[in-house]
């Protein structure tokens, strides 16, 4: 009985020890359960006030290239006159400088052409008006004013003007040039003012070219300076462009009169556009009247 009784005691014992280990352990587990979900609630708790991250979106990296101009606007590029001296080459520079904004879009190749072709015809007589120079970059658009009257000895920009080309010599840009008749082609080179007349076009003055080959037959075609209501901003905003003439450097109507009283008779107009050519882009020559009168 003692054995049986000790046998069923021990028993007892530890299948209450073993039950009570079970409970300790199911609580443990329920502890660390609820720390866990109290943890998880707190977590929520606090996400809930916080704005939402979101994730950015990540775009490819496209390579770009720069966008060409049209045709019609990339400008030809203008050779230096050959042989010009230093001393004249930085004086044309320095014009163009003091010429200011108005001068911004006259390239300086451009005024260097128009200053060598200026003073190496003075001296020979067939220009009179001294220190007077008008000039069109007709390789330009026909949107922008391309015509400058310039003052050179006071280093100011008499007058600032859109004029148009012929229209046989193309659309927005003059491409083609020719001194023939009924081409309606604008003609390069230099010219010399004449006197006017009241024609078609009402208040407008003659022009003589002095380059063989390329304008000697402009006063024979009547290629004159006068107004015409094409040459106008107006026309340019519906148009696109302005209008043409027969070959003609026509002005706007509202400067015209200004522009053909400055360049009396005598004076130099040039032309400039790609190709030309003119005996009269003496750069010696140049240099020396330059030393010897400077722009007078």
């Amino acid at each position: 009985m003692g054995a049986i009784f000790r046998k069923s005691s021990r028993g007892h014992v530890l299948g209450l020890a073993a039950a009570m280990m079970l409970g300790a352990s199911c609580q443990y587990r329920a502890d660390e359960a609820g720390a866990k979900a109290s943890a998880a609630r707190r977590r929520a708790t606090a996400n809930a006030g916080a704005p939402a991250q979101t994730t950015a979106a990540v775009l490819p990296v496209v390579a770009t290239t720069p966008v060409p101009l049209p045709d019609s606007l990339v400008l030809t590029p203008v050779p230096a006159v050959p042989d010009v001296p230093d001393t004249l080459r930085q004086a044309i520079r320095q014009l163009h400088a003091s010429l200011g904004p108005a001068a911004a879009e006259l390239r300086p190749e451009v005024l260097e052409q128009a200053c060598v072709g200026y003073l190496t015809l003075h001296p020979t007589g067939r220009i009179e008006r001294a220190g007077l120079l008008a000039v069109a970059d007709m390789d330009l658009p026909n949107t922008t004013e391309r015509l400058w009257v310039l003052d050179l000895k006071n280093a100011r920009v008499l007058h600032h003007s859109l004029v148009a080309h012929g229209e046989g010599s193309g659309h927005l840009r003059a491409r083609r040039f020719s001194n023939e008749e009924k081409s309606a082609c604008t003609s390069l080179g230099f010219y010399r003012t004449a006197g006017t007349y009241d024609g078609i076009h009402g208040y407008s003055r003659r022009i003589e070219g002095l380059d063989k080959g390329q304008n000697a037959n402009a006063f024979d075609r009547y290629v004159v300076l006068h107004a015409a209501d094409y040459v106008s901003p107006e026309y340019v905003r519906k148009h696109g462009h302005l209008g043409y003439s027969r070959g003609c450097p026509a002005l706007p109507p509202e400067q015209f009169k200004e522009i053909i009283a400055s360049l009396r008779a005598g004076s130099l107009l040039v032309l400039s556009g790609p190709g030309l050519a003119s005996r009269w882009l003496d750069g010696p020559a140049a240099g020396r009247r330059f030393l010897k009168r400077g722009w007078r």
